[in-house]
């Protein structure tokens, strides 16, 4: 059995840890609340964006803005993995990056694979394979729409160039706080809607004109989705790791109680001990 110093300062290293852990959860719940506000205000705007988006784009030609829509044979694929900048979120990183391999070795095997990276932990793992041509870690320090709409126009015009046939987003969609879902979005080319569930394709009136529309509420759409993207992520990251630390401080509570019972066992046993030893010694010196 360990002596009661060493028992001593491991209660002590686990209460340090059990405070820090504790205090890493609130901020995580403050930042929580208001990042789920944002996600949850925007979220309906978004996905009514895109089903426009989607019914827009079912109506255009390659004259009239149809790069956007332009489906070319995959030989070069772009996935935006979407991580975060700090650990310590459970699995909230690795699911990404396992989604992106999935895709890299199953999905499009054999195929031209990069990587755009928004979060320091994806770029950390991304980078050691030689094939990250854009890495953005800063934008979490400021997370605006307009900071956002700049990297969707260098993907876009990645893809209207050329380079790449195909663009991916993978992030974790956020649920709750104990729930995020991994999601895999076709950024680029846009797809065209489909008339399941009784759904019909939207014949719109377009004015001034089609082409003036395309050019100007298709880049602002997809700005809008990678934006929700991005929100959905941040919102889920301090999910994660509010729900991390919520275990890591259960469990330091548990180990620190489970401490105590073997010090007070231990000091209980040393005391007995010290009490035999009196006793011992007394009945040597009447015999």
């Amino acid at each position: 059995m360990a002596n009661l110093k060493e028992i001593r300062n491991r209660i002590t290293s686990v209460s340090s840890t059990m405070q820090i852990t504790s205090a890493m959860k609130m901020v995580s719940a403050a930042k929580l609340k208001k990042a789920q506000d944002a996600i949850t205000a925007m979220r309906p705007y978004a996905e009514k964006l895109t089903e426009l988006l989607q019914n827009l784009s079912s109506t255009l030609d390659t004259d009239a803005g149809g790069e956007f829509t332009t489906q070319r044979e995959v030989k070069n694929v772009l996935i935006v993995a979407v991580t975060s900048n700090r650990g310590l979120a459970g699995a909230f990183n690795s699911n990404v990056l396992k989604e992106v391999r999935r895709l890299t070795e199953s999905v499009y095997a054999g195929k031209n694979v990069h990587y755009v990276t928004l979060g320091k932990k994806g770029n950390d793992l991304l980078k050691k394979s030689g094939n990250v041509v854009s890495n953005n870690n800063a934008i979490f320090d400021n997370l605006t729409f307009e900071n956002i709409s700049l990297i969707s126009d260098e993907i876009v015009q990645l893809f209207v160039s050329g380079k790449y046939d195909k663009v991916i987003v993978v992030y974790n969609q956020f649920k709750n706080a104990a729930t995020q879902i991994i999601k895999e979005e076709q950024f680029l080319p846009l797809v065209p809607p489909t008339t399941t569930d009784n759904k019909q394709i939207v014949d719109y009136i377009f004015e001034p004109s089609k082409e003036e529309i395309v050019m100007t509420l298709i880049p602002k759409m997809l700005k809008t989705q990678l934006y929700k993207a991005v929100r959905d992520s941040f919102a889920s990251e301090h999910g994660a790791r509010m729900t991390a630390m919520h275990k890591a401080t259960d469990n330091a509570t548990a180990l620190r109680n489970q401490l105590k019972l073997t010090y007070n066992k231990a000091r209980q046993a040393a005391i007995t001990n010290e009490i035999l030893e009196i006793v011992g010694g007394a009945e040597a010196l009447k015999g």
